[in-house]
């Protein structure tokens, strides 16, 4: 949320300048000076505690001797700071304007008592000045005492420290070296940092190990994990600077990670940041333990006192969950929402809809699909020799219709098992896929390693069993119906806007099928029974089906009697649930807001209906009551200006126009709008930073090497750091480790 300037007739706020903003002070007796010098009347009644918390000052009403730049990041007044410098006159040139801010008329009484207080404070500065004058060389003594060489070589001798660990952070380097049980372990990467940059020169590093033994560990493994916390959690409140300063934001969350033995969820959030740019930043890992009940508890204990922000000003929810995993964080999405409405569940932009829906349906016939589809994009990103095997493959199959092949072989260059099409390419590419399987496995030329033929072994077997043929089959078509809306859906805001009014026209079809799903159904077994038959593989019902039927002496089940009440039916079901729940009409609501990009309202005629829909985000805005007038205004502007100029085609654009700012309920609908996790990032090469580096490291680095802290790090890398904050905050946070509490005795503490 923006902080304004208390000052009469001073309208500067925190989002439209890199002034500093400070806050009143709690001492009573400065506070009664600061309002005063004000003159504001409507602040005399309020107690220092209410002004602390409430208002704020910008640096331009304080002489600049009194405001200090401790570090790049950090603005601070000095202790005895009395703002002097107001504008006291500029209201009258405009007598008929209304001003929120009054200005307090002084009587004959209140010149007399400012003119003595600041009499008396000119003699007091006097003799301030000539005590000053006199015990310049204590001062300076003082002063040397206050930081002495022993705690500017500790300070230094830190920020070595940090240097290292933000280093490692950022190339990927894992704080233990790879060695193989048995041998003799070398020193750790950190240590061997550490002795590069002695032998390198750095005194301060040199100063604190000279005493050290060659053969042994220079740090505690205590002091080595406060190093990572606190580099991890100053990198991380820079993030969260930001996101306080938008106030409105969504929370995202990936696949779950493994950290020594534990699963972890990474937590991502959206937010808009001053630059009017949408982004999503990676945050923390949270701890996946216990039921439903507890992640809830625990994400929000994470966001709230871990983040110091609030689940109030959440607008949004996403996560990219697979498997069994996936059902839980639905679960956790609805307690979410219980507690928070605004929270609005909706599928995340960087996953295509009908995977998320697929992932969505808890049936073990879908999930072997799914995993294996997610096993099948592992396979062929081992190595190039693998992707020009299923090259082969598929010129095999389509020798003539060298126009398909050519399709399919393009397809797949790219991630071909995330698009929005890939039941459809898995029909097609299913043969091609066996017999490169197949070629894999026999390994005739010893071209492939034992591991790549297991693998290829494994995936045959699950693409050759007729369950898996006619799920995918199933999935194909039942799924064909969400595949253009949910395409639209990660297009541009004109696309989504489309995609928004025509969920009741994919409904409809949807349940037309359910409806008549005994047809349906014969059909998409006939394609299935037709592909086993071209593959060879026999039509039967699951084994594990059989064995439990015969252990009850049921009678025998057909083949598409099964598959209809075990797969069809209830995928129809679950897809119809799952587009009903995560469109929920406030998210529809809301995406049909997108009316407001101008573009949109050109496309439509102006013939648009914003007002009807505008309720669900009323209480975020400024100004409610002036909405319907403010709307009308920017209607009429855009159409006004529609032959002269090109309209602004997306959200960021129009954030991006310099008379937003006239509109401030526009605006701020806006930005709480593209906060939703259901949009696009319009940046995409910038915005999905943390994503493809959180996915990088998790690529690149073994279980065993992963650290959370050195991820966090790496993951952020793009993220502003001060090396100076992160000494003042070890040391504020670990005193007993500065010299006068005796460090030395810790750092020399050996470990063999």
């Amino acid at each position: 949320m923006p902080n304004f300037c208390a000052a009469p007739n001073c309208t500067r706020k925190s989002t439209q300048s890199d002034l500093a903003f400070f806050r009143f002070p709690r001492d009573p007796e400065r506070c009664r000076l600061w309002v005063e010098n004000c003159r504001r009347a409507d602040l005399e009644a309020k107690t220092s505690d209410q002004l602390n918390k409430h208002y704020r000052l910008c640096a331009k009403h304080f002489d600049p001797a009194m405001v200090c730049k401790t570090s790049p990041y950090r603005t601070v007044l000095k202790d005895t700071a009395i703002p002097t410098i107001f504008d006291l006159t500029s209201h009258l040139k405009n007598p008929n304007s209304r001003h929120r801010k009054r200005i307090k008329e002084l009587t004959e009484e209140d010149i007399r008592r400012i003119k003595e207080r600041r009499l008396a404070s000119s003699i007091e500065q006097l003799h301030s000045k000539k005590d000053i004058e006199a015990t310049e060389g204590q001062d300076a003594t003082e002063e040397e005492i206050k930081l002495s060489a022993e705690e500017k070589d500790f300070r230094d001798y830190l920020r070595s420290l940090f240097e290292i660990v933000v280093m490692l952070g950022k190339q990927n380097i894992p704080l233990e070296t790879n060695v193989p049980e048995g041998v003799e372990r070398d020193p750790s990467n950190f240590q061997a940092l550490l002795e590069y940059r002695i032998n390198a020169g750095d005194e301060a590093l040199r100063r604190r190990f000279e005493a050290t033994a060659v053969n042994v560990e220079y740090l505690s493994a205590s002091q080595q994990s406060r190093l990572l916390d606190v580099c991890e959690g100053t990198v991380r409140e820079e993030v969260l600077m930001e996101v306080r300063e938008s106030r409105f934001f969504s929370v995202v969350t990936g696949d779950l990670v493994e950290f020594a033995g534990e699963r972890h969820l990474p937590l991502f959030l959206r937010f808009v940041d001053q630059s009017n740019a949408l982004r999503e930043e990676f945050l923390d890992f949270l701890p996946f333990e216990g039921d439903e009940a507890s992640l809830v508890e625990k994400l929000e204990t994470q966001v709230t006192d871990g983040w110091g922000l609030r689940m109030e000003d959440c607008r949004g929810q996403a996560h990219v969950a697979t498997g069994t995993f996936a059902t839980k964080m639905k679960a956790v999405a609805v307690g979410l929402m219980g507690k928070y409405p605004m929270a609005m569940h909706t599928p995340c932009s960087t996953c295509a809809l009908n995977i998320h829906l697929a992932n969505s349906l808890p049936f073990p016939s879908v999930q072997v699909v799914m995993a294996t589809l997610r096993k099948i994009d592992v396979f062929f990103k081992q190595s190039p020799s693998l992707q020009t095997e299923l090259e082969k493959a598929i010129s095999v199959y389509y020798q003539e219709n060298n126009e398909k092949a050519a399709e399919l072989k393009e397809a797949c260059i790219s991630n071909w098992t995330e698009q929005h099409n890939v039941f459809e390419l898995t029909v097609d590419l299913l043969e091609s896929l066996l017999l490169c399987m197949d070629c894999i496995r026999d390994n005739e030329n010893v071209k492939f390693p034992d591991a790549v033929t297991g693998d290829a072994y494994s995936i045959a077997e699950t693409l050759a069993d007729f369950e898996f043929i006619v799920t995918l089959v199933i999935l194909k078509n039942a799924l064909s119906f969400t595949r253009a809306f949910g395409k639209n859906l990660q297009g541009e805001a004109l696309d989504v806007f489309f995609a928004a009014n025509s969920l009741t026209a994919v409904l409809h079809s949807l349940n037309e099928v359910f409806d008549n799903i005994e047809v349906y159904h014969e059909f998409w077994f006939e394609e299935a029974v037709n592909l086993a038959g071209i593959m060879e593989i026999p039509v039967k019902v699951p084994r594990l089906f059989l064995r439990k039927n015969r252990s009850a002496d049921a009678g025998e089940i057909p083949p598409e009697t099964y598959f209809k009440e075990y797969v069809t039916v209830p995928v129809i079901r679950g897809v119809i649930d799952e587009v009903d729940d995560i469109f929920s009409q406030s998210n529809l609501k809301a995406l049909k807001c997108l009316s407001l990009v101008p573009a949109i309202m050109g496309q439509m005629k102006f013939n648009t209906s914003e007002e009807n829909h505008a309720d669900v985000y009323c209480k975020d805005l400024p100004n409610p009551d002036t909405l319907p007038a403010e709307l009308h205004c920017w209607k009429i502007k855009w159409k006004h200006r529609s032959k002269e100029v090109r309209l602004p085609s997306t959200i960021h654009e129009t954030l991006q126009l310099s008379d937003v700012k006239f509109f401030p309920n526009v605006n701020c609908f806006l930005k709480v709008l593209t906060t939703l996790p259901v949009l696009m990032l319009e940046d995409s090469n910038r915005s999905e930073t943390s994503r493809k580096r959180l996915q990088t490291y998790l690529s690149d680095t073994p279980i065993k090497h992963r650290c959370k802290s050195l991820a966090v790090l790496h993951i952020n890398s793009h993220v502003k750091h001060d090396l100076d904050v992160m000494v003042d905050k070890y040391c504020r946070l670990y005193p007993e480790d500065e010299p006068e509490h005796g460090v030395e005795a810790e750092i020399s503490t050996v470990v063999i």
